[in-house]
Order: structure tokens, then sequence, then C-alpha cells
């Protein structure tokens, strides 16, 4: 046989079966009474071994070349996948059919043999079948499978009859499929969520059947009996696709054959005759239209349940990874936002199972966001491994008002999360909280700032506000409400006129202080330390995992995490190999450089390749150091530097004032 051969029949075998017990319908709710028996003996198949022959011989002769190369990955995958994989992928199954370790090594084995079963089929033999038909270990494996699921007789033959018996999947997909263009088969074989919406319909229709073979209630009534859910199923599938990636493409080769094969798909016709129609699509004056649908947003409102004051949100995993399955493919985005609705709860508790995370990072989705009453919270997905349990409260307003008289502008929240099931405030990558403003009259909107509430003291994040909210990320979880933060200096009248605002709002966002006694001094020289903190506070950079690789600054400096922050991004680099000269003051031209270090690495901004443009506006650009010349020409050309009286003065040190107005325009930067 050649290896074409055994590519198409082996994946043939493979994907249709997992293809098609994924969308099974499997609630255990009323199923016995929906099949109408219990116990039903088998009655005789109605798909002989030559038929599903010819069909593989035709599904093989419409097989193009460039399939080859997807069944050739997908044949490789298979044949290397171990029995500890195996394990793994199909534990929600595994555990449901309580299989002691000799029959969990047979149940592998009967998967690797079903891979290869009709090898032979082309040689004009069925030597494989019949091997795992009259296998004893096979036998009895069933047999033992059987008796748990209360069945009468369960085997091979039942499960050829289920998916491709004259009342079973295949048939019903077929006729599903009657009527679609040939530009809809694509779309849908394109689309997994599509896909998997049809395999679906054609389970309920197998399961609804009161005529025909019976062999498919024998298998349904099987997985009843064995209290296997739609999860355990779904995640077992999709398990199959993570461990698998060439599945997805091999398939989609074998569904565009079958379709070749058998003749599916009526012509695709330019008019637009009133009256046509396309399924789930209306007419509106002779055009089809389909009803628009935002894949970026999971509705989870009809399963949230609220039991003593506490919302919970019974997520299926196999219809999240389905949603961020259809948002992969749609590439419109890297976020799946869960809506809960408007929850009528003092506590919310969102869990995201490992299912869910390990798919959308496996989707290339990088954020899972839950919504509820105008809160949002983003959660980046890489950084975890374990399942994921959000809780949010909103606590009595006296969490803030007894340790602060500043105006409240939100609602004060509570925020939890455990990862694997241990409690964790703290995280690698920050996670974004957007949060409804509220009695906003009358307050100064530029002042507004997130405030964590620890110890009984506050600590001002900043912010930035989006409308009627205000976003902020963040690498610890604690409580936190807005204020209006209004702070004053009694040293600042002879820079107020060109930076009294800026520093009056860099400071209530916390990005900058006083130096006490009420006083900014702000003719004072930045230090290094100093400008540390406001970068990455004024960009919102915050990450308490950075680790400080510099002798000169201890951990238990004020400024070491913002040091640690700024060096591991590369905005400020160090005074040699191992120092960082904290306490240094920094010139203008360094100011800049940093600046612009650091825009580009939030906003993943590029050189504009105009250096000698931006520059010339200064008549003293001679004086700046060749290797800062870059970073101030960024700086100039976005505004965030304007020098005075046409001179930029690069090796002055850069002043307080002068600092806050930079960091001021950085934080308004578009």
């Amino acid at each position: 046989m050649t290896l074409k051969k055994k590519l198409a029949v082996s994946t043939l075998a493979v994907s249709m079966a997992a293809a098609s017990v994924a969308g099974l319908p499997l609630s255990g709710k009323g199923l016995a009474q929906q099949l109408g028996f219990v116990n039903v003996a088998s009655a005789a198949t109605t798909v002989t071994n030559a038929q599903v022959k010819a069909k593989l011989i035709t599904l093989y002769a419409n097989l193009q070349n460039e399939d080859w190369s997807k069944l050739e990955a997908f044949y490789k995958d298979i044949n290397a996948l171990s029995q500890p994989k195996y394990e793994e992928i199909f534990a929600p199954i595994l555990n449901k059919l309580q299989l002691d370790g000799t029959q969990t090594t047979t149940s592998y084995h009967l998967f690797q043999s079903a891979t290869s079963v009709v090898y032979d089929v082309y040689q004009g033999d069925y030597a494989a079948i019949n091997k795992i038909q009259t296998n004893v270990e096979y036998a009895n494996l069933l047999d033992d499978i059987a008796v748990k699921a209360k069945v009468n007789d369960l085997s091979i033959d039942d499960f050829v009859e289920f998916f491709f018996g004259t009342s079973g999947v295949e048939a019903e997909l077929r006729t599903l499929l009657a009527g679609k263009t040939q530009s809809e088969l694509k779309a849908i074989i394109n689309d997994p969520s599509a896909s998997e919406t049809l395999f679906e319909q054609a389970y309920d229709k197998v399961l609804n059947h009161a005529t025909g073979s019976q062999q498919a209630t024998t298998v349904s009534q099987a997985v009843y009996g064995l209290g296997i859910t739609p999860t355990n199923v779904k995640t077992a599938l999709y398990n199959l696709d993570v461990a698998i990636p060439s599945a997805k493409p091999a398939a989609q080769a074998l569904a565009q054959a079958y379709i070749r094969a058998f003749g599916l798909g009526i012509a695709d016709s330019t008019d637009s005759t009133p009256g046509s129609s396309i399924p789930g699509g209306s007419i509106i004056g002779g055009t089809t239209t389909t009803p628009s649908t935002d894949v970026a947003v999971f509705d989870a409102s009809k399963l949230v349940t609220v039991t003593n004051g506490k919302a919970t949100v019974a997520l299926v995993d196999a219809d999240v990874i389905k949603a961020i399955q259809a948002l992969a493919a749609a590439k419109t985005g890297t976020t799946l936002t869960l809506n809960l609705g408007t929850v009528n709860a003092a506590t919310v508790e969102v869990p995201l199972s490992k299912a869910i995370i390990d798919a959308a990072k496996a989707n290339g989705i990088a954020n899972i966001a839950v919504t509820f009453n105008g809160v949002t919270i983003t959660i980046p997905v890489s950084q975890f491994d374990a399942a994921v349990t959000l809780t949010v409260t909103k606590a009595d307003p006296s969490v803030a008002t007894s340790v602060t008289s500043l105006k409240l502008a939100s609602d004060v929240y509570e925020f939890g999360l455990t990862v694997g099931g241990v409690s964790t405030s703290t995280f690698k990558q920050p996670i974004t909280i957007k949060l409804p403003l509220k009695n906003t009259d009358g307050l100064d909107k530029e002042l507004l700032s997130v405030t964590k509430i620890v110890y009984g003291a506050l600590q001002f994040q900043g912010g930035v506000l989006d409308g009627e909210f205000i976003v902020e990320p963040r690498d610890t979880f604690s409580s936190y409400v807005v204020v209006e933060n209004k702070v004053s200096f009694n040293d600042i009248g002879k820079v107020q006129a060109w930076a009294g605002r800026q520093i009056q709002v860099v400071a209530a966002k916390g990005a900058i202080e006083g130096v006490g006694g009420g006083k900014f001094a702000p003719k004072n020289g930045v230090t290094r330390a100093e400008f540390a903190k406001m970068l990455i506070r004024a960009l919102n950079l915050d990450n308490s995992s950075a680790v400080n690789t510099f002798s000169d600054v201890k951990k238990t400096d004020w400024f070491a995490p913002y040091v640690a922050v700024a060096a591991e991004k590369g905005i400020i680099n160090g005074r040699g190999a191992s120092k960082f000269d904290p306490n240094a003051t920094i010139t203008r031209a360094e100011m800049a450089t940093m600046i612009s270090r650091a825009l580009k690495s939030v906003h993943n901004l590029k050189d504009s390749g105009t250096s000698a443009t931006a520059l010339s506006v200064f008549s003293d650009s001679a004086k700046i150091n060749s290797s800062l010349k870059d970073g101030v020409a960024f700086a100039a050309s976005k505004g965030l530097i304007i020098g005075n009286s046409g001179k930029f003065n690069p090796n002055n040190t850069a002043t307080r004032a002068e600092a806050a107005v930079i960091i001021y325009r950085t934080i308004n930067f578009k």
C-alpha cells in the first residue's frame, strides 16, 4: 500500500470519528425518554464493509496533491502519540469509564488501531478490520464498558453503524447539506463554529430516529449510561486538537474532497431574485443579508445564578472553547469578552477552567475579559497554566470613606483571583480593570485616579479616562476606588504658567510626589530613580515580578520596583555592568530619550527616520550626544519636547517641573 493511501484512510478514520463525536448532544436529562427505550437489542446493520470501502475509494480519488502535506503531518502526529499523552487527552472520558491499568492500555491500542483500520481497504481485503473485530482484548474491553453502560451489547459494528448507517450521522449530514451552495459549504468547512453546529444538528436527528437501525442508539445509550457529558466529550476532543495541531487542516482537506466526491453543493448563482434565501439570513429588497453577531462577545448572562448575595457563572467549557475558536477564525481581535449582563449580587465569581485557559492560548486569544454592571476585567491568559477564578465584590463605601475625605467617583470594589485554587494577588502581566464613574458632577475629571486601599492608606495608581469609565492595568489585586485627588504645592508660583497644571495632574495620578512640607521643588534636578518611578507609574508599567539586577539598588529602596521594570524594558540603562547610579541627575536629552523608549515599548512605535528634520528646529542640536539623537528626535517629532527660544539645551540637568510637563504630555499621548 502506498503512503498516500495510508494517509488518506487513517486521517479519515480519526478525523471523521472525532468530528462526529464532537457535537453529540449528550444531555443526561430525559435522554432515555427521548430515545424511547432501555437496553434495546442490536438490530441488523444497514451498511456493509463493501459500502464503506467504496466510499473511501471514492473519497481517495478526489483528494488533491496539495492535501497530502496536511494529511502526512496528521499521520505523523497520530503515530507519535504516546500512551501518557493519550491518557491526558482523553482523561474526561477515561475518568468516566473507570478503566484499570490494563484496560486503559487496551483502549490506547484500540485507538491506535482505529487510525489505521482501513489501511487494507485499498488492497482488496479487510484484514485490519477483522483483526480489530476478532481481537479478544478489544472485545472484552467493549463488553466491560457495555456492562457499566447497562446496554446488552457493544461492538465495533455499532460504531460503524452509528457513523455510516442509513440512519447514521453521515446520512443526516448529507441531508442537512442538501441545497447549500458550494460557497456556503466552503464557508462551513473553514469555520469551526459553523462546522460544529452542523454536526450537532446531525446528532439531534440521529438520536430522534424512530425507524431504521437501532445500532446507533446502542452507542448513544452507552454514552448516557456512563454519565458522559457534552463537556467531557468536547473537552477531550479539544485536547486532541491541541495535542495534534495538524488535525484541523487535514479534516478540512478531507471535507473538501468529500464534497467533490459525492457532488454536494449546488453551483453558486449571482441571481438575487426576490424570495431566494440562505438559511440563517434574511432578504431585504432582494438582497441576501446575514444577521450580524459580535464573535468577540460571549453571552453568559443566562449562566449566572445568585445564591445568598453571591453570583456564580456556570460556564460550559465546550461552548466557551467554541467561541474562542470562532473568534480566532474571524481574525477580528484577540480578546474574548464574557458578558454577564446585569448582575444583582454584591459578589460575582467567574471560574475559568484550565481547558478554557489552554484553548485561548492555543488559538492565539491573548485575553479573556469579564464584564457586568459596567465593570470590565481583562485577564491576559498566557501567564496562567491552571484554572483561574475571578471574584469581584462591591464593598461598602465606608471601606474608602473611613480612610479618606477625598470625594469618591466610583463604587468600592474588592478584586480577588485564584490560580489552581490558590489565592494570587500579584501577576506577571497586569490585569486591566475598567470601572464605571459615578457622582462626577462638579469634579475635576483630569484629577481622578484609581486608588488602591492598603492597610488603611491610599495608593494613587492613576488611570486613563474613557468616557464615563476609567481604565487602569494592575499587577496586584486589592480594594480599589476612584477618587478626585486634588494636590497643591506652595512653591510652584514661578512655574505656574507653563507647568502648574501639569504638576497638579501628574501628582494626582501618583506619578510624582512633593518633597515634603507642601513643597514640590520645581527647580531641583531629577534623579534617575525619580524619573524611573515617574515613567513607570505614568505609563502603567508597574510589575512587581520584575527582578532587579543592579548592585547599588536594594530591595528595600523605594525606587527598586520601578528601576527593575524600567531596566527590564530597556527604558533606562545602567551605568556600567552592574551599577544603576539611582541618585545621579539626568539631562534633558537623557530624559527625552527615556520617554521615547518608553512610548515605543508601550505603543509599539517605530522610528520615523526623520531625525535630521525633527532636530533642525533646535539651533543647538549639534550639542546632543550622538547616542541620544534618535531618542530626542523621536520625542520632538511627537510633540513631547518643544525647547525654549529655539534651543533644546540638551545637556542641562532636567528639572522636576520639566519632568512633570513631559510626563503629562506622555500620559496624554495618542
